[in-house]
């Protein structure tokens, strides 16, 4: 099992990358190279510098950097040598089987389009981004790869999702819902309307890898057992990005509000353990990154402020992706599913039904 990292992507790069892979390598025997990819002087002084000398990591020189404002398509076509095109070109020759990144999302989804190709049966790739519920994990699906998604794109996420949660996660019978603005069939725009017939067609035809609970709305992420959200990319990213942000929030909240009062500080102490169990199941360090199912070959992106744990935790997410053979078994449960045909509206604009 060989993983390309891109080792120069990320607002750390590239100690967060080179410390996550030592770490990896110590923890998980099943990995058995992780070739660092990015400049070869500046990355050698960083193994040097972070005690990275087990053999299983190697460095491939990449001369190019995409930086993290720039388009990552228009990137990925105009820097050639760039460390994530290099990493991704290993994975589609075969000399490595996953590739993880925490540089440009735009660019790592680029480059894994454009060189890996999609699934059989895959006409959209999605990213797929866990949030922490009451019953485990929810995972947001898109999250930020195809903001102008189609009904059928949601339905192949479902069936994608759903492999995911199984094989990698462990849920034996994966959830899934539809993000809507209400629970009601009549609710929701075009995309979710049409979504939600296929759908039912799956469940209803028997080719459902699933358990469908039909729409559902945001507080469902954190409420309800579902293990996968179906939306378009631009709505997962903005719900991802805002649960972030509000998790964030709480905790410098809660901080500055337990440093009122000597007596607030001592309560504070002493549920030290109990906000330590909630901040780590709310870190996204915990998680590594998020796969971005649908490409042939597999890929983990991580945060773009990810540390070393982040990483490391990425990795090991990607060595589970590839052991399970999640995407083999995506095509499996492609092959089998026929999709009815719907109202082609998705070109037509449409607002949301109030929700009162």
């Amino acid at each position: 099992m060989i993983i390309a990292l891109d080792a120069m992507g990320g607002d750390n790069a590239p100690n967060v990358n080179v410390i996550g892979a030592r770490d990896a390598l110590s923890l998980y025997p099943q990995i058995s190279e992780i070739v660092l990819v990015g400049d070869k002087a500046t990355l050698s002084e960083s193994c040097a510098r972070n005690s990275l000398t087990d053999p299983r990591a190697r460095i491939v020189h990449a001369s190019e950097v995409v930086e993290m404002h720039e388009s990552g398509a228009k990137a990925i076509r105009r820097k050639k040598d760039s460390s994530i095109s290099v990493a991704t070109e290993l994975v589609k020759q075969g000399a490595a089987q996953a590739v993880v990144s925490a540089g440009n999302t735009g660019a790592a989804v680029a480059a894994a389009t454009i060189k890996l190709r999609l699934l059989k049966g895959v006409d959209r790739a999605g990213i797929a981004s866990p949030i922490p519920n009451e019953y485990g994990t929810c995972n947001i699906l898109d999250a930020g790869a195809n903001p102008e998604a189609k009904a059928k794109h949601l339905a192949t996420y479902a069936v994608m999702g759903s492999v995911y949660a199984n094989k990698v996660l462990g849920v034996s019978r994966p959830v899934v819902g539809i993000m809507s603005n209400g629970e009601e069939e009549e609710k929701g725009t075009v995309l979710t309307k049409e979504a939600l017939i296929l759908l039912k067609h799956m469940v209803d035809s028997g080719h459902a890898n699933f358990d469908f609970r039909g729409n559902v709305e945001g507080h469902d992420l954190f409420e309800t057992r579902l293990d996968v959200c179906l939306c378009d990319g631009f709505t997962g990213n903005v719900v991802l990005k805002s649960c972030e942000a509000t998790a964030k929030a709480m905790s410098k909240w809660l901080k500055k509000e337990f440093k009122r009062t000597p007596f607030r500080v001592l309560g504070a102490l002493l549920s030290k353990g109990a906000f330590g169990n909630v901040k780590e199941r709310t870190n996204y360090e915990t998680y590594g990154g998020s796969p971005l199912l649908g490409v042939r070959g597999t890929v983990i992106i991580s945060h773009g402020s990810s540390t070393s744990l982040a990483i490391r935790n990425a990795l090991h997410m990607a060595s589970k992706a590839v052991k399970n053979e999640v995407n083999p078994q995506i095509e499996a449960a492609l092959h089998a599913l026929t999709l009815p045909r719907v109202n082609p509206a998705s070109e037509k604009s449409s607002k949301p039904e109030s929700n009162s």
